[in-house]
C-alpha cells in the first residue's frame, strides 16, 4: 500500500492542560507520513509555547498562530495550508488510538473511498465507552450513506469531523470550508456539503478516537434548547437539499424532518 501524506489538523484555544496528550497521540501514530498542523487561535495560556516546543523536536509539526476567531476560522486556516492527500481532524482536548490514521488510510486506499467514518470512544472521567452506528464493511454510494445518516442525524458519529478521513482535493475543488458564523454544528454542515460531492463511503467498526467530554465546551455551556432549535432551523435547508438532490426527499420526508427534533444522545 502507498503511504500518502495525511494532514492532521488540530485547532487550539487555551488548551494547555490537555494539549501535550493530544499532540503526543498524533506523533505516536503507527502511520508516520503525517503533516501535523497546530493552529493557535489567540490563546492566552501557554498553548502556543507548547506548540512551538513540539515543532522544534518533530519536523512534521507546523505551527500557525492567528488572532482569536473561533474553531471554524481556525480549521479553515489549516485546511488552506494543508498539503496532504487526506485531512484528519483532532480536537485539542481529545486523543487518538495509536493505529487511528493507519486504519483510516488503509481503508481509504483499499476502497478508493472519498470518506471513511469510524467508531469512537467517549471518555467521562475513568469511564471509556465505545460508540458508533455503521457496521457495514462494503463501499456505499451517496444514496446508501445518506440513507444511513437519516436514521441518526443528530449523532456525534455522523456530525463531527474527528472520526473521519477526508480527501483534500474534494474539499479544495468544491470550496468546502467551515461556516464561521456558526458556533455549534458547524462540523455537521461541513459534512453535509462534503457528502454532496463525495461518491464512495465506507466505515470502520473499530473505535479510533477518544472523545473526552468537556463540560466547558460550547456544546455544554452555550447551547440551550433555544439555540439548538435556531441552529437546526438554519441547517435544515442544507440537510433537505442533500436528500432532494439524491431523489430521496419525497419518499422519506417524515424521517428527514425528524432531524429537527432528534437529539445527540452521546454528547
Amino acid at each position: 500500500m502507498e503511504t500518502p501524506l495525511v494532514s492532521v489538523i488540530i485547532p487550539i484555544y487555551n488548551a494547555a492542560t490537555d494539549l501535550a496528550r493530544c499532540i503526543a497521540s498524533v506523533r505516536k501514530q503507527t502511520y508516520q507520513n503525517l503533516e501535523i498542523i497546530l493552529v493557535n487561535d489567540g490563546s492566552v495560556d501557554t498553548s502556543l509555547h507548547i506548540c512551538k516546543m513540539y515543532a522544534r523536536v518533530d519536523a512534521r509539526v507546523c505551527v500557525l498562530d492567528k488572532d482569536n476567531g473561533g474553531v471554524s476560522s481556525t480549521r479553515n486556516v489549516a485546511i488552506e495550508a494543508a498539503s496532504g492527500k487526506y485531512l484528519q481532524f483532532v480536537d485539542s482536548d481529545d486523543y487518538l488510538a495509536e493505529n487511528a490514521t493507519e486504519l483510516l488510510v488503509t481503508r481509504a486506499e483499499e476502497a478508493q473511498a472519498d470518506l471513511v467514518i469510524a467508531h469512537y470512544f467517549r471518555v467521562v472521567n475513568d469511564t471509556v465507552t465505545p460508540y458508533g452506528f455503521l457496521k457495514r464493511t462494503d463501499v456505499m454510494d451517496q444514496t446508501e450513506f445518506a440513507r444511513e445518516l437519516m436514521d441518526e442525524p443528530a449523532s456525534f458519529y455522523y456530525g463531527v469531523l474527528w472520526n473521519k478521513l477526508y480527501r483534500t482535493d474534494i474539499i479544495r475543488t468544491n470550496g468546502i470550508l467551515c461556516h464561521e458564523e456558526l458556533s455549534w454544528s458547524e462540523d455537521f454542515l461541513f459534512n453535509l456539503e462534503y457528502i454532496r460531492y463525495a461518491a464512495r463511503f465506507c466505515a470502520i467498526a473499530t473505535p479510533i478516537y477518544y472523545y473526552v467530554k468537556n463540560e466547558k465546551s460550547i456544546t455544554h455551556t452555550q447551547m440551550d434548547m433555544l439555540n439548538v432549535v435556531k441552529t437546526k432551523t438554519m441547517l435544515f435547508p442544507y440537510y433537505k437539499a442533500l436528500y432532494t438532490k439524491l431523489g430521496l426527499y419525497e419518499k422519506y420526508r417524515p424521517q428527514i424532518y425528524q432531524y429537527l427534533i432528534a437529539t445527540a444522545e452521546h454528547a
